[in-house]
């Protein structure tokens, strides 16, 4: 009797007490104090890159470990010459459909102003975050076509994270889109065209 008792009092526990909670929403973004310079893009990634004036830098933890990472925007020159160097992964999230990085890295805009145009992240590691002297995980974003770039909270199905949500500037009409880390790599995903 004692044993049908217990079995009855646990089915009706509900299952949503079973399931674990949601983490909490990531930190806004902030801007680094002081702002990044050429002398660290140069240390982290080469003298092939150089940063872009307008594009604000951000600090925020994008791949969720509470530990804050680095946005920048620069304009690179050949971000492959580099990359084994300096220690980056160069990654093209728009040009996913090729599959070939060593491709998509040899397209080029018909534009000067956008040619070379790549995001920088660097992921924090320890205390120290993105400026430790330990090995860190180095991002070098290609053929991106942001006009402006933010970086704010994006609700997935499950998770909040950290988008870098982007104006583009493109053939045509105005485009919104938002890259994010997806736990392996970054992801990029259009939101769709401006309403003007």
């Amino acid at each position: 009797m004692l044993l049908v008792l217990l079995l009855i009092a646990a089915a009706s526990v509900p299952l949503s007490a079973a399931k674990k909670p949601l983490p909490p929403p990531p930190a806004p973004a902030k801007s680094p104090v002081p702002a990044i310079t050429d002398a660290y893009v140069h240390k982290e990634f080469g003298d092939n890159c150089s940063l872009m004036a307008g594009p604000p830098q951000f600090i925020g933890d994008l791949d969720g470990d509470g530990v804050d990472d680095l946005v920048i925007a620069a304009r690179c020159k050949n971000p492959m010459a580099d990359q084994a160097e300096y220690g980056f992964l160069v990654s093209d999230p728009y040009n996913t459909g090729f599959g070939n990085v060593k491709l998509t890295s040899t397209f080029a805009s018909d534009e000067p102003d956008r040619k070379g145009v790549s995001l920088l992240i660097v992921h924090g590691v320890g205390p120290d975050a993105w400026h430790s002297d330990k090995v860190k995980p180095k991002f070098l974003l290609i053929n991106l076509p942001f006009r402006t770039v933010t970086v704010k909270r994006l609700t997935l199905k499950k998770r909040t994270v950290l988008g870098i949500y982007m104006e583009e500037k493109g053939e045509g009409e105005s485009m919104s889109s938002v890259i994010f880390w997806d736990g392996k790599k970054y992801r990029y995903q259009v939101l769709g065209s401006d309403m003007e």
